[in-house]
This record gives C-alpha cells, sequence and structure tokens, in this order.
C-alpha cells in the first residue's frame, strides 16, 4: 500500500522535473552565459573530460551580467510593465464577459447545457492562427465591423482599431474566453441554490444575493479563470504580433527577437527566466495564503 501510495505521489513529480524544471535549470544556465559566435551561440559549455577543473571552470564562468542589462535598458523593463498591463487589462475584460457567459449556462435548463457547453469549445476545432487572422478581416479599416458601422450611420469614418492595443484587448478576449468561462461555470453548477433562496427570505434583494452568496462561492472559479487567462496573456506573441501595430510593446516580443533576429540567446534566457519568476512568485503566494485560510478554518 505505501508503495502504492509513493508511486502516485512520484508520478506528477517526476513528470513536473521532466517536463518544467530540467527545461528551467537549462534556460537558467543559458541566461548565465555568455553570448558567441559559435553552435551553441553561447559560452561556457559542460565539459566532463576535464574532471572536477572542467565543472569548477564551468560555474567559475556564469554571471549575472544578463539580468544586470536587463535591468539598465530601459526596452525590457518597459516591455515587462506593458505586458503586465495589457494581460491585466484583457484578464478583467474576459471576466467581465465570461462570468454572465457561465452564469447563463449554470441557471440554463439541464438539457440545454451540453449544447451551451459545445457552443463555447467550439472555435478551439479551428486552428489558433486562422482564428486570429480572421479578426484582421473584421477589425480592418475595411472591415466587416466598420462596414456595418458606416452601413447603419453609427460612424462616419472607419475607426482605427487594427494594429493598436485595443485590437490586442479584443483577441486575447475572444482568443481565452472559453478558459475563463469553464472554470466559473464548474463553480456555478455545483452551487445549491437554495442558499440563495435562503438568502432571499432573510431579507436579502436578489442583487444583494448574488454579491453575498453567488460570487463567494464562485470564488474559486474565479481565480481559476484569471490564472489561466492572465498567465498565457502576460507572454503571448502571436496575437499581438498580428493584431498589434508596433508600438505594441509585449515581452513575448521581445523575447523572440532575442532569439531569433539578434541570436542572442543568453539575453532571451534571462527575459525567460523573469518572466517565469513574475508568473510564479504571485502563484507560490496566493497558494500559501489559501494553505493559511484553510488550516486557520480547520
Amino acid at each position: 500500500m505505501n508503495f502504492r501510495r509513493i508511486f502516485l505521489i512520484a508520478v506528477p513529480y517526476l513528470w513536473l522535473a521532466a517536463l518544467f524544471l530540467v527545461p528551467f535549470g537549462i534556460v537558467l544556465k543559458i541566461s548565465l552565459s555568455d553570448g558567441a559566435l559559435a553552435i551553441p551561440p553561447y559560452t561556457p559549455t559542460l565539459d566532463f573530460s576535464q574532471g572536477w577543473a572542467g565543472i569548477r571552470d564551468f560555474f567559475s564562468q556564469l554571471d549575472f551580467e544578463n539580468f544586470a542589462f536587463l535591468a539598465s535598458d530601459a526596452l525590457y523593463w518597459k516591455a515587462y510593465l506593458s505586458s503586465l498591463q495589457i494581460a491585466f487589462i484583457s484578464t478583467t475584460a474576459t471576466l467581465l464577459v465570461g462570468y454572465p457567459i457561465a452564469y447563463g449556462m449554470a441557471r440554463a435548463a439541464p438539457e440545454w447545457r451540453p449544447t451551451l457547453m459545445m457552443l463555447i469549445i467550439l472555435p478551439f476545432w479551428t486552428s489558433f492562427l486562422i482564428r486570429v487572422y480572421a479578426w484582421i478581416g473584421i477589425l480592418s479599416n475595411e472591415g466587416f465591423l466598420n462596414q456595418i458601422l458606416l452601413g447603419i450611420g453609427v460612424i462616419d469614418q472607419p475607426l482605427a482599431i487594427l494594429n493598436t492595443n485595443m485590437a490586442v484587448y479584443i483577441g486575447i478576449v475572444y482568443t481565452y474566453l472559453p478558459f475563463m468561462v469553464l472554470p466559473i461555470y464548474a463553480a456555478l453548477e455545483k452551487m445549491d441554490e437554495s442558499l440563495l433562496e435562503a438568502a432571499e427570505d432573510l431579507g436579502c434583494s436578489r442583487l444583494s444575493a448574488f454579491w453575498l452568496v453567488t460570487i463567494p462561492l464562485s470564488k474559486a472559479g474565479i481565480i481559476a479563470g484569471c490564472f489561466l487567462v492572465f498567465i498565457p496573456a502576460l507572454g503571448e506573441f502571436v496575437i499581438p504580433s498580428i493584431l498589434g501595430g508596433s508600438e505594441t510593446l509585449m515581452i513575448g516580443k521581445v523575447l523572440w527577437e532575442e532569439f531569433f533576429n539578434n541570436r542572442d540567446w543568453p539575453v532571451a534566457s534571462a527575459v525567460a527566466v523573469i518572466l517565469l519568476l513574475i508568473l510564479i512568485v504571485p502563484i507560490v503566494l496566493f497558494q500559501r495564503n489559501e494553505q493559511k485560510q484553510r488550516e486557520a478554518e480547520g
């Protein structure tokens, strides 16, 4: 029994080590290296043929110069701040759009819920790139949206939406909306409706019951959805490259340019390490806070 328990616990940890810790260690090592005109394009490289002397020499050549360079260059910290802003606004907008959808699905008749679920998942049946490129035809000056607005007389001239941050927000909200809707729907579907009836019997209005009962009970789904949207949106590359303009600065674009245009793997790895730390630290702090709250309640 103990062996089976150890095996079940070891499998996810081995998976985590193989697909996260090992790649992160490699990226971290490259971030501490120096650029070089070689294959691979960085030094030092570990040579076991020299024994312990080679290992000591390898670690002695590692430094934090790339991280110091990122801190001294305004381009990088501006890219981080811009990415945080865009990810936060996009996550907030996705929550404002996704919560009513999830609430409507949870309150729909049981026979309609599978159909509504399929409609939410249906966009995943189409290529991600095709869906993003489709927004060019919708948001461009001669696009579908401007044609409708001009046709009904709402505007006199086309709106300049494409190649702006607004187009990036629209693309992110559209792309990641299912990741917000599904966890909130899962939380709302399990909610006992008798709690709302009890709150109304105690004098709460429907709006008060919603804020005091429904929102707190769906807190886990809201947090999960926000994480599922914010984390990929922070490092997004495809959407700002296709829908955003030259002034749209996101760290994903900077990371791609460092790797493939500048061929500066050490700096690009340093950018990736900082981006990963920005994502991991809040998650770890949140989990510890939740654990302390559970312990206090217990």
